[in-house]
C-alpha cells in the first residue's frame, strides 16, 4: 500500500519528517525576536527548506543516504535557529542535534555521530575532508545561498577574501556537477 501524503501532519511521519518539523516548531515558537537575532526567522525557515532541497538532488546525484542528508540540512544551523547566533554556530550546533535526534529517537549511535559531525563541520568550507555527509552539508549550504539576491555581495563582505574564494571555488564546482552555468555562479 502506498503511504498517503500528509503535509506534516498525523503520527505517520518518518524520522526526518519529525526532525523537519521540530526544527520548523523550534523556529515559530522562539522567543527572540527578528530584531535580535542576527537573521530573521523567515530567514532561516527559507534557507533550511532549501538546503533540504538541494541535499535531496546532492545525495541522489552522490548516491547518498537521502534520509540522513534532509536531517543534516535541516539541522546544519540549528544553533542559530534555537539562539539566534551565528559565532561559532556549526561547532555549537552539534551538542543540540544530538540532543534533538536522541528526544525524537529511532537513530542508531553511527547515524548521530555521522549527522552530529556534518552540523559541526559545515561552517568549513575551505576545508575539504573525506567524509561525503559532511561535504554534502557544506554544498547544500553554499549552493541554497548562492541562489538568493545578494550573496555575493554579502559574502565579499563578511567572509576574508580567501574564505570567500572557497565559498566560490565550491559553487562552481557543484554547479559543474549538476551540469549548471558555472560562469554566473551567483544570482544577479
Amino acid at each position: 500500500m502506498l503511504k498517503d501524503f500528509h503535509h506534516y501532519k498525523g503520527n505517520d511521519l518518518s524520522r526526518s519528517e519529525k526532525v523537519e518539523r521540530k526544527v520548523v516548531k523550534l523556529l515559530l515558537e522562539n522567543r527572540i525576536s527578528d530584531e535580535v537575532r542576527e537573521s530573521s526567522v523567515v530567514w532561516k525557515l527559507k534557507h533550511s527548506s532549501g538546503c533540504i532541497q538541494c541535499g535531496r538532488i546532492l545525495a541522489q546525484k552522490r548516491n547518498l543516504d537521502v534520509e540522513l542528508v534532509e536531517i543534516i540540512c535541516v539541522l546544519h544551523d540549528i544553533y542559530v535557529i534555537v539562539e539566534g547566533e551565528y559565532k561559532d554556530h556549526a561547532k555549537l550546533g552539534a551538542p543540540i542535534a544530538d540532543k534533538l535526534l536522541r528526544e525524537i529517537g529511532g537513530f542508531t549511535e553511527q547515524e548521530i555521530k555521522t549527522i552530529t559531525q556534518a552540523v559541526a563541520h559545515h561552517s568549513e568550507k575551505d576545508v575539504y575532508s573525506d567524509d561525503p555527509y559532511v561535504e554534502i552539508a557544506k554544498d547544500a549550504d553554499v549552493l541554497d545561498c548562492s541562489l538568493y539576491k545578494g550573496a555575493e555581495g554579502f559574502y565579499r563582505l563578511h567572509k576574508p577574501e580567501q574564505v570567500f574564494k572557497q565559498y566560490a571555488k565550491r559553487t562552481e564546482k557543484i554547479r559543474e556537477e549538476l551540469g549548471l552555468d558555472t560562469e554566473n555562479i551567483w544570482r544577479d
